[in-house]
């Protein structure tokens, strides 16, 4: 075959091959670029996961026991040692994710004393720290360093940050003594000292001032009578010397990982150097590792993500393959006389795959390897993609060559029937696909699968199914246009008739799948997207079953009034929630010995009210709603796990729980999977009702407030709860008068909103976009291909019309009756597919990692209804266009050429 030949063929049927590069292009840009993008959100999700967390919750932390020790050189010389082995004994994917790393030696914390302190009366404990390379991260701002150079009877020089000391009213040269109190506050064992200088932090985001207890905060007291807290630092020397004196001492080594040195697609890797590092420390230290725990929950949902990905990527793939299919067939259909006379004039049998299959050569590998490249340009890490784009150009570059051997030897004859019944062959074929895609799916539910990896059971099974509905359709839907067509038959006029009749003999079936397939990745983004946004807000109302909560230690019992007047609340209700409290078999605390429960304490009517007043979908069960002060147990709802072990142990109908010091009684009134403000992994928990309790010394006091209201300003809200805890406080309700933390504000909006935001969900999102705008997009492409499929015949019969005084407006009403059952039938085949796919899927894709634990569950929404309703008018006004433009460019008058195919 002549080369040149073939590029002259190529030139002289351009379009078609164009169209057949783009779509290779398209196919290998897809497997090039889509990888890079999805790994370039996963890392911008972890960063923004890593980042919003604080940063000491990134650190790897040893430490040793506060106790006196001996070393083999020094306590800071070992401490160094160790620092290097430390980080040297890590996991590799452990150690080369450590950004800053830090140690310190530090005392506990001494009374210490002076006139400067008594000038103020001022009761202070301070703890000596060594920190290598404070200086270097810190100004000096008055006196000196403490020197490095242990001078016996010296006594020890301590840096103050400038703040913490006048604060204090300490300054450099302020004398002390440290030592041990007695009870009656006398130092023993106490040493001189003296403030050398005072220093203040370049940048106090430093990872180095993040040691607890921290060197630029004073740790007020918590009670009458308890001290101030701070920390000032020492040299090495003097402090290796207290130390070999028997100071008790402590040593902390710290290693940061950066949150931009964590490789999102290595996840697993590191979580599992994690783990291998815990089970590995040494036994002298303990290990705090705060950083798995989000680094597992971003991992499930890239999993998650991955695995729909997957499953969009299979619809969008098989969507392209068939268009290419399409694309060579009506090629070579177009060129189908020339291969017939190819071998009427003596050609061997291959001789037209040979002559196309050097025209695809010449077109196909260029297309491909130009949509790698472009590929490569997006921005993101890259996957080894190069196999899978040299295993999609391979088959794309045989598609024509294969093609053209289908071409018949004979000559041309009518392809516009459909057989009723069909052949044994054809039958037996169909048949085979729809038991292969019944199977498919019952075993995927079966057998699960591991979400993150790309299965090929499962990116087999959302084709499987919509080729088995493809052949579902072209089977059914001739039937009832051919009854219409009866009918229309009896009624003046013919174009309802011939439209009709056409529309039920049209030879569609490879087209009619190839949209089913594209529609239905459409329409599987857009309701699974749906519904993990519907489970979204179902979770937000398990998180906030109100407008708003506030969550504290205690509030005095008048906040709620105080809620309650505040502008926009409309209602108020308390909770009381309390974690791990052991069941008892009776009123003395004896233990029941069937493992913990979390207790939950809520008014059931004023929950009902705030949830109804919020608009949120709470059934709160009849027990806890309509529960009222008697005698006997209280009636509880419990986990379905509390109420098996009550059962087995015969508690069911008398068991006791503590509650703020008080044991009350209760018996299990009803059993319920989930309720909010219960932690979604915990599945043991008793919901008691507030307004039934009956009387006793102490009043439960409560934890929690819900707050129903409109356009609620959450620092109001936040002012109110710290206010109300202060006078908890003030009552004397608390032992030892300790400081409450302040409370915190969760509005609904905002706990949904942070459900949608961060983490793996801009790689879902995108999932979600692409999917349904490719799908669409390609539905339509495809459409356009069917109509194309029929393009001549319809001219032909058209021409024939219209020279029998068939008007424009009647061929327009014509084309519009033949092409509707099509397009319809395409669109909502495909639509059906689409909210049949999360239907099979949804259990195995693992996507409750995006709702808080809450299962994603596929509903019916009107929206989508509306919005395929949408996509089927476009859908046929784009066909129709695609038809009126084609027969523009055949001229109907020249396709009544004797002979010719249709």
């Amino acid at each position: 075959m002549s080369v040149g030949a073939a590029v002259r063929r190529v030139r002289t049927y351009g379009g078609q091959f164009l169209l057949l590069a783009v779509l290779t292009l398209v196919v290998t840009l897809l497997i090039s670029g889509v990888p890079r993008l999805v790994n370039r959100l996963a890392e911008q999700g972890l960063r923004a996961q890593l980042s919003s967390g604080t940063a000491e919750s990134r650190d790897i932390s040893y430490t040793t026991g506060r106790q006196a020790a001996t070393f083999r050189n020094t306590a800071t010389g070992d401490a160094m040692a160790r620092f290097d082995a430390l980080a040297a004994d890590m996991p590799p994917q452990v150690r080369s994710a450590v950004a800053e790393r830090w140690y310190t030696i530090e005392t506990p914390a001494a009374r210490v004393v002076g006139p400067d302190l008594a000038a103020r009366n001022l009761l202070v404990d301070l703890g000596l720290r060594a920190v290598p390379d404070i200086q270097g991260a810190s100004t000096l701002v008055e006196g000196a360093w403490p020197s490095e150079t242990y001078v016996p009877d010296r006594p020890i020089e301590v840096a103050l940050d400038v703040d913490v000391a006048r604060k204090l009213n300490l300054r450099a040269g302020s004398r002390l003594r440290i030592g041990n109190a007695d009870d009656k506050g006398d130092l023993t064992d106490a040493a001189p000292m003296v403030v050398s200088g005072l220093f203040r932090p370049i940048d106090r985001a430093n990872g180095i001032w993040d040691g607890l207890p921290q060197l630029l905060q004073i740790i007020e007291p918590l009670g009458d009578g308890q001290p101030f807290v701070i920390v000032g630092v020492v040299a090495p020397s003097p402090l290796n010397k207290r130390v070999a004196a028997g100071w008790p001492v402590q040593s902390t080594w710290r290693y940061r990982l950066g949150a931009d040195t964590i490789d999102a697609r290595h996840l697993d890797g590191m979580i599992d150097g994690l783990q291998e590092l815990q089970r590995r420390k040494p036994s002298d230290l303990a290990v705090t590792v705060g950083v798995d725990v989000p680094l597992r929950a971003f991992a499930a949902q890239i999993n998650a993500a991955r695995t729909l990905l997957a499953v969009i990527a299979a619809g969008v793939l098989a969507t392209l393959a068939g268009l290419i299919v399409l694309a060579a067939g009506l090629a070579i259909r177009r060129r189908r006389s020339e291969f017939v006379l190819l071998r009427a004039r003596g050609g061997a049998a291959t001789a037209g795959a040979r002559r196309s299959f050097t025209e695809s050569v010449l077109v196909v590998p260029v297309a491909a390897a130009l949509g790698w490249w472009l590929g490569t340009l997006f921005p993101g890490e890259p996957d080894p993609t190069a196999p899978y784009v040299i295993a999609a150009t391979v088959p794309v570059t045989l598609a024509l060559p294969l093609a053209t051997m289908a071409v018949p030897a004979g000559g041309a004859a009518r392809r516009d029937l459909i057989r009723v019944r069909p052949s044994a062959r054809r039958l037996t074929v169909e048949v085979s696909l729809l038991l292969l895609a019944g199977l498919a799916a019952v075993l995927l539910r079966r057998r699960g699968l591991t979400l993150g990896e790309v299965d090929p059971l499962l990116v087999s099974v959302p084709v499987l199914v919509a080729i088995a509905a493809a052949v579902l359709a072209l089977r059914a839907y001739p039937w009832p246009l051919l009854l219409v067509s009866r009918l229309a038959a009896r009624t003046r006029g013919s174009v309802a008739f011939l439209g009709t009749a056409r529309a039920g003999r049209a030879a569609v079936a490879a087209p009619l799948v190839v949209v089913v397939l594209a529609i239905g990745t459409a329409a599987f983004c857009a309701v699974v997207a749906a519904g993990v946004d519907a489970s979204r807000a179902q979770a937000a109302e398990r998180i906030v079953p109100a407008d708003a909560v506030i969550r504290g230690e205690r509030f005095a019992p008048d906040t709620l009034d105080e809620l309650g007047g505040l502008p926009g609340v409309r209602a108020v209700t308390r909770v009381l929630a309390q974690p791990d409290e052991r069941l008892a078999v009776d009123e003395f605390g004896t233990d029941a010995r069937i493992g913990q429960a979390d207790v939950l304490l809520v008014d059931g009517s004023g929950l009902d009210t705030v949830a109804r007043e919020s608009g949120v979908n709470l059934p709160v069960p009849a027990a806890l709603r309509t529960a009222r002060p008697e005698s006997g147990a209280l009636p509880a709802i419990v986990s379905p796990a509390v109420a098996a072990d009550l059962a087995k142990a015969g508690l069911d109908g008398s068991a006791f729980i503590s509650v703020q010091g008080e044991r009350y009684e209760f018996r299990v009134a009803g059993t319920e999977e989930s309720f909010p403000l219960v932690p979604t992994d915990s599945g043991r928990f008793v919901i008691l009702p507030w307004q039934a309790l009956p009387k006793r010394n102490t009043t439960p006091v409560p934890s929690s407030l819900l707050v129903a209201g409109d356009r609620l300003d959450a620092e109001v809200l936040r002012q109110a709860g710290d206010k109300g805890q202060e006078r908890y406080q003030r009552g004397g309700a608390v032992t030892g008068r300790e400081r409450l933390f302040g409370v915190t504000v969760d509005t609904r909006a905002d706990v949904r909103r942070d459900l949608g935001d961060g983490g793996a969900n801009g790689v879902l999102a995108f999932g979600f976009v692409a999917g349904a705008v490719g799908g669409s997009v390609l539905g339509l492409l495809a459409i356009a291909f069917t109509v194309l499929a029929g393009a001549r015949a319809r001219g032909q019969v058209l021409s024939r019309l219209r020279t029998l005084g068939l008007s424009r407006r009647q061929w327009r009403g014509l084309l519009l009756v033949e092409l509707t059952p099509l397009v319809a039938v395409s669109v909502l085949t495909g639509a059906l597919v689409g909210a049949v796919l999360p239907l099979l899927l949804n259990p195995v894709l693992g996507l409750s990692a995006f709702t808080d634990g809450v299962p994603v569950r596929v509903a019916f929404e009107p929206s989508l209804v509306a919005a395929v309703i949408a996509l089927g008018a476009v859908a046929l006004g784009f066909a129709v266009a695609v038809e009126a433009l084609n027969n523009r460019r055949l001229r109907l008058g020249e396709v009544l050429r004797l002979g010719e195919e249709s």
